[in-house]
């Protein structure tokens, strides 16, 4: 029993590491070659291209062979004809002759001098020669035609060469030689040639493939394997592709891939963050709006007392609250495609400023100085609320800034300053709001009018700025930050609006 249980055990060792095997087999085979992918793609490729050529350099060589083949007859011949020729009376023996024919592989031997054909051996010759081959200006086309004709010729032919005669000044030699030999001869370099083709090719497809696939398949693999992996998570910022060192264009796509990935997983960070923000307003809204319905209430019956401070600030009072509540109902504007078609009518410009001015407190004694240069008699063509928002948030916004400015800066030093201007230019009323803080960093200044992007501050939003614009471009004018005069200290937003 203890036996079994011991050869179950090595069983399935034996399995598993089989098992093991296999799968490291199967994932070598699917890395090296999947015909599906550009690896295996690029394999076939190289192996068809490469055994291309060596095709194309293979019936040359095989013409070349056969060329060389008949001229080393040639040479044979040549050299039994002068010794025949140096017998006395030119009469050499039967046996001399079958051996110096046998020697050079030939029935017969002819030569051309002074336009007189001598035949200077001759032994017993085939019953008939069945093809004719002259060598001295045949072109190279022909010569490969004529090998591969050689392939497919019956065998038993006896063929007829002519050619130059080199040892001598004879016009040419000629030659009568069986075919088989040179059939067999030219088989055998054809199998051996065949087969060094086939290394090369291996070796040479093996090393394009591999160089190859470093080199492009495998960045290729990386940058699909990537986009596939963010495509499943686009707001990880771990899953942007870290581009590499390289100069060429592989290198160029992973930083452009990177790039457009960053801008991606932001641009879905800020969406999902408008989502989490609408959610937000939406649960406060509803209670928000009944507190400060009750507020409305409540300052409704402070306009009965007779104290002139409370007769002074209650209209204001109502007036917060009414837009208070107007905001509340719209739900966070900036939430929807776009904000309210603004309600455009004339105003006094310096009114709104005062109210502004005195619901942000300025100035503060000491510290904020309060400066308004804007004519009495100034009309602005603009939504009064919208208009409020856009100048209430910048003055609260420099004023932020101007605080915490402060506590940086020492005891002695002038008091801060927020300066309002406003006047026309080329039918447009042109507002000016510039402070003495420390100006905003360059960095904040590429996305200044982009939601959740454009903050200055730790726990700021972002969103004010986006808002302003999106205000101001609904009253078809324009609203930028400008650069302060001699490089001082400072920021200045310019707002144009339209007067009609």
């Amino acid at each position: 029993m203890m036996k079994q249980s011991h050869l179950h055990k090595e069983k399935n060792i034996v399995n598993k590491g089989q098992g093991t095997e296999r799968s490291i087999w199967h994932k070598l085979r699917s890395m090296l070659f999947d015909p599906r992918g550009l690896s295996g793609k690029l394999l076939l490729l190289t192996v068809l291209f490469v055994m291309l050529a060596e095709v194309l350099t293979f019936v040359p060589s095989v013409s070349n062979f056969r060329f060389n083949w008949l001229q080393e007859r040639l040479t044979a011949a040549q050299i039994a004809a002068l010794a025949a020729e140096a017998a006395p009376n030119q009469q050499i023996p039967i046996v001399l002759r079958d051996q110096l024919l046998k020697t050079a592989r030939v029935h017969a031997v002819a030569v051309k001098r002074n336009q007189t054909r001598y035949l200077v051996l001759e032994a017993e010759m085939p019953d008939m020669i069945h093809d004719h081959y002259d060598l001295r200006n045949t072109h190279w086309s022909q010569l490969i035609m004529d090998a591969l004709k050689v392939f497919v010729a019956p065998d038993g032919r006896a063929i007829r060469v002519i050619g130059r005669n080199a040892l001598s000044g004879d016009d040419f030699i000629e030659i009568v030689v069986d075919e088989k030999p040179l059939k067999a001869a030219m088989f055998q370099f054809a199998r051996n040639i065949a087969l060094l083709s086939l290394l090369i090719s291996a070796i040479t497809a093996a090393l394009v493939y591999f160089a190859l696939k470093a080199l492009l398949v495998k960045p290729m693999l990386n940058l699909t394997s990537n986009m596939v992996d963010f495509s499943r998570n686009p707001e990880d910022p771990r899953r942007i592709i870290k581009p590499s060192d390289r100069r060429d264009e592989i290198g160029t796509a992973e930083r452009e891939l990177a790039d457009m990935q960053k801008q991606l997983s932001g641009t879905l960070r800020q969406k999902n963050h408008l989502a989490a923000l609408g959610l937000a307003v939406s649960k406060i809204n509803h209670d928000l709006r009944n507190i400060l319905a009750n507020a409305q209430l409540i300052s409704d019956r402070l306009g009965t007392i007779e104290d002139p401070t409370v007769q002074r600030l209650t209209p204001r009072l109502i007036g917060s609250l009414d837009r208070a509540i107007r905001l509340c109902s719209d739900t966070l504007h900036y939430g929807r495609a776009k904000e309210n078609h603004p309600q455009l009518k004339h105003f006094p410009l310096h009114l709104l400023l005062d109210e502004i001015s005195e619901s942000h407190s300025l100035p503060v004694d000491g510290e904020i100085d309060w400066h308004l240069d804007v004519a009495a008699d100034l009309q602005i063509y603009a939504d009064r609320d919208q208009l409020y928002r856009v100048l209430s948030n910048l003055i609260r916004n420099a004023r932020q800034a101007l605080e915490e400015h402060r506590l940086t800066r020492p005891s002695d030093d002038p008091t801060d300053a927020i300066t309002i201007k406003a006047f026309t230019k080329n039918s447009h009323t042109v507002i000016e709001l510039s402070d003495t803080g420390p100006g905003i960093p360059p960095k904040a200044r590429e996305h200044l009018f982009d939601a959740f992007q454009g903050t200055t501050r730790r726990h700021g939003s972002g969103l004010g700025l986006a808002i302003a614009s999106e205000i101001i471009g609904a009253h078809g004018g324009s609203i930028e930050l400008m650069d302060r005069p001699n490089a001082e200290n400072g920021t200045v937003f310019c707002i144009q609006l339209p007067n009609e």
